[in-house]
């Protein structure tokens, strides 16, 4: 059913999908402590495109994997993300007060409780993709836990965040801006991508792996251009906040045109690594689209 589809049908589909899994995953608001479930799903639903989710579903589609380890990848990725969004908005961090065309987490509520929601969402990803029964493929299960710890933590998107925070006002070479994104934003995408590809071949998962290193770094370039051209009504978020802080962006460091041309160069290579599987890699193509053309 899904290879009948075209783009803007499948991912309208998986976007529902998630929201779905997400809200059957996520506490509600009517246990205790009521403030702090009431807080994560306001940081969790009806907000963003799910890209990071779309990649795992469409990842997993072309390698076939369990379908209900898929959800669980989907949603724990989403998770991780929703947590990663409240402490980088919160005020010892970018001190940002708008995320996804509403009030963040911390001016919604408070920041103790915008603390407390990104601890508890983070645990929930594991707690989500740790269930036991989930597939019969352990070590399965255990390697896509692996890949989402890696992606988050100090070798993934927790050291990119230090190392952003530490170059506010800073001049940057391109390959140390570079490392820093494969970090902060790269890391986590590619885990999505990853851990849909987990029921693949050798051959299948090499070349998701190398779609994802090129796509994840072209997500970044995009945001960086719109945070340069689109304006916070389009964006749901600040615009040109990186540039009032003096924060090094490709932007910055390579011109508008230079960082256009990049993310283009990247998304090519991204289509490269997939032509040998044809129509199977037909989604993977099509966000890889999305990502390097959004306007948002």
């Amino acid at each position: 059913m899904n290879s009948v589809l075209n783009f803007a049908d499948w991912a309208k589909q998986h976007q529902v999908r998630i929201e779905d899994v997400l809200d059957e995953v996520l506490p509600h608001t009517e246990s205790t402590p009521q403030k702090l479930h009431s807080a994560m799903r306001y940081s969790v639903m009806g907000g963003g495109k799910r890209v990071r989710a779309l990649l795992c579903y469409a990842a997993a589609e072309l390698c076939k994997t369990n379908e209900a380890l898929t959800d669980a990848a989907a949603a724990a990725v989403e998770l991780i993300h929703a947590y990663s969004l409240v402490h980088d908005d919160m005020p010892c961090m970018d001190n940002d007060d708008l995320r996804r065309g509403k009030p963040s987490c911390h001016k919604q509520y408070d920041d103790a409780t915008a603390l407390l929601v990104g601890d508890a969402l983070q645990t929930l990803a594991f707690e989500v993709l740790s269930t036991p029964e989930l597939c019969a493929n352990a070590n399965q299960q255990i390697s896509m836990l692996n890949l989402l710890a890696r992606a988050s933590g100090t070798s993934g998107m927790a050291g990119g965040q230090a190392i952003d925070l530490d170059s506010v006002g800073k001049t940057l070479d391109r390959e140390a801006l570079e490392t820093m994104h494969q970090l902060k934003t790269g890391a986590l995408i590619q885990a999505a991508a990853m851990m849909g590809a987990a029921g693949g071949n050798i051959t299948q998962i090499n070349a998701v792996q190398a779609y994802a290193e090129n796509i994840g770094l072209a997500f970044q370039v995009i945001d960086d251009i719109l945070d340069t051209e689109a304006d916070t009504a389009t964006l749901g978020k600040t615009a040109g906040k990186d540039a009032d802080r003096s924060k090094p962006t490709y932007v910055s460091i390579l011109g508008l045109q230079a960082a256009k041309d990049f993310a283009d160069l990247l998304f090519k290579q991204a289509l490269q690594v997939l032509e040998p599987f044809g129509i199977e890699a037909r989604r993977l193509r099509e966000l890889a689209t999305f990502i390097t053309q959004r306007s948002f």
